[in-house]
C-alpha cells in the first residue's frame, strides 16, 4: 500500500548534550562547555554545536563558506592552540535560516581536527553517542556465505545480525568459521562510539575487508571473536541472497 506523510521531508532537532564536553589541540584546551547542544538531522550523523563563549583558543575566520539549504550559509575559522592551526576546523551560522534560528551563536568542530576529546573525564575517540541511536545484536540460524571473487571465505549457520539506526544490517560471522589462511592483519584501527576500537584484516587480496572488536562494548559483548565482511570483488550471502553492504564513512 502507498501512503505519503504530510509533513517536512526534512527535519532538524536541536537537544541539549546531557555532559561536560572538551577538545584539545597542541595540548591545550580549546573548549569546555556544560551546555553543549546535538543537532540532529535527516539522514546525517549527529553533530555537537557548542556556545561561541566556550572556545578558549583563538578562532581566525577563513574565506572557506558553503550553503545548505536547510540551515543557511556557513562561515568557517581556523583554531589555534598550542602553537598549532588547525585550518578550517569550526564553523557555524553566524545568519542562520529562520527555521533554524537557534544555531545563531553556536559552532561546531570536525571531531579529527583535534587531537583530543573528553566525555567528562574520559577520552573518546569519534563523535559523542547519539541517544536515539540504539544497536540490537541477534543470534541467527540463517545461512551466511562469504566470498571473494567466488572463492568462500566463510560458511556459518551462526552469525550474529547487528542492527545499527539507519544503517544497513551486519552479519558478524563466528572467526572460527572463517578461512584463516585467507586474512592477513592490517594496520588499519577505527573506532565507534557504540561498539569501540576496531581492528581490520585483509581478505583474499582485498584491502581490509573485514573488521572486528577485540574488547568490545557492553552492549555488543557478543561480536566479540566475531567478523564483519565489505570489500570490492566481496560478497556477503544471507540464505543465498547478497545483502547490501554500503559502508557508512569510518568514524
Amino acid at each position: 500500500m502507498n501512503y505519503e506523510i504530510d509533513g517536512p521531508q526534512h527535519r532538524l532537532f536541536f537537544d541539549p548534550f546531557p555532559r561536560r564536553i572538551r577538545a584539545f589541540h597542541g595540548g591545550e584546551l580549546v573548549l569546555d562547555s556544560v551546555r553543549a547542544m546535538l543537532l540532529h538531522e535527516s539522514n546525517l550523523m549527529v553533530v555537537l554545536y557548542l556556545p561561541r563563549e566556550d572556545v578558549l583558543a583563538t578562532m581566525t575566520p577563513t574565506g572557506h563558506a558553503t550553503h545548505c539549504p536547510f540551515k543557511g550559509d556557513a562561515s568557517y575559522w581556523d583554531v589555534e592552540a598550542g602553537g598549532q592551526t588547525a585550518s578550517n576546523a569550526a564553523w557555524g551560522y553566524l545568519e542562520p535560516q529562520p527555521e533554524a534560528s537557534w544555531l545563531a551563536g553556536y559552532v561546531a568542530f570536525y571531531w579529527d581536527a583535534m587531537d583530543a576529546w573528553f566525555d567528562e573525564d574520559e577520552e573518546t575517540g569519534a563523535h559523542p553517542r547519539d541517544p536515539y541511536t540504539r544497536i540490537d545484536v541477534r543470534r541467527t540460524s540463517r545461512p551466511v556465505e562469504v566470498s571473494v571473487r567466488g572463492e568462500t571465505v566463510a560458511e556459518t549457520r551462526r552469525a550474529l545480525v547487528l542492527s545499527e539506526g539507519h544503517l544497513p544490517n551486519r552479519f558478524y560471522v563466528p572467526r572460527r568459521d572463517v578461512r584463516e589462511e585467507l586474512l592477513e592483519v592490517s594496520p588499519t584501527h577505527t573506532y565507534c562510539p557504540y561498539k569501540g576500537t576496531a581492528s581490520y584484516l585483509h581478505v583474499a587480496g582485498v584491502q581490509d575487508g573485514a573488521w572486528h572488536y577485540p574488547e568490545p562494548d557492553d552492549g555488543v559483548r557478543l561480536i566479540r571473536d566475531h567478523l564483519a565482511f565489505h570489500g570490492e570483488g566481496l560478497v556477503v550471502r544471507v540464505a543465498g541472497e547478497p545483502i547490501e553492504t554500503a559502508m557508512p564513512p569510518r568514524s
